[in-house]
């Protein structure tokens, strides 16, 4: 089943929770587009995170969930999705994110350990759920980063912020 995971696990490292502003169909297209526009983009290790390793880069490479795989988000799966979502918004959406690092000294990059996580958005009325699970890794981003951050790129993509942590009071 696309957009499902069957085998996520039980034991998650983090949950964000968010209210929302918008409906479940345009947050899972912003949401497509976003993580599409994240796969092989470079970014420095503090845009994401406090940084941990001095002068490191960090690429990200995300796949959609489909039954017990996951398909890279290019071009032809985002489109997919796309189609998909317009047909019927998903109510959850599983994502397989690693996150590679480099650490830039002079002309030379080395290659670090990279981290491997699985998110899972789930979609409410009003408001939206990001279970983080760390597969492995050296966690040079925190979990609780990985959702920020990705909340964060979906937030850039419109005019006002449709994405607010939900505070519990």
């Amino acid at each position: 089943m696309l957009g499902f995971y069957e085998n996520f696990p039980k034991n998650i490292h983090k949950i964000a929770r968010f209210t929302t502003s918008i409906s479940n169909k345009r947050l899972q297209q912003a949401l497509t587009k976003t993580v599409h526009k994240l796969n092989n983009e470079t970014f420095c290790l503090e845009d994401v995170a406090n940084p941990s390793v001095p002068q490191c880069t960090v690429i990200f490479e995300i796949g959609i969930a489909e039954a017990n795989n996951f398909n890279y988000l290019d071009d032809e799966e985002t489109n997919r999705m796309l189609k998909t979502i317009r047909k019927k918004p998903f109510q959850i959406m599983d994502f397989f994110c690693a996150i590679r690092y480099y650490k830039t000294q002079t002309e030379k990059k080395t290659p670090l350990k990279f981290d491997y996580y699985m998110l899972r958005f789930t979609f409410n009325r009003k408001s939206t759920e990001i279970q983080v699970f760390h597969e492995r890794g050296p966690r040079h981003i925190s979990p609780e980063d990985v959702a920020n951050f990705i909340a964060n790129k979906i937030n850039e993509t419109f005019s006002k912020k449709i994405l607010r942590s939900f505070k519990a009071s």
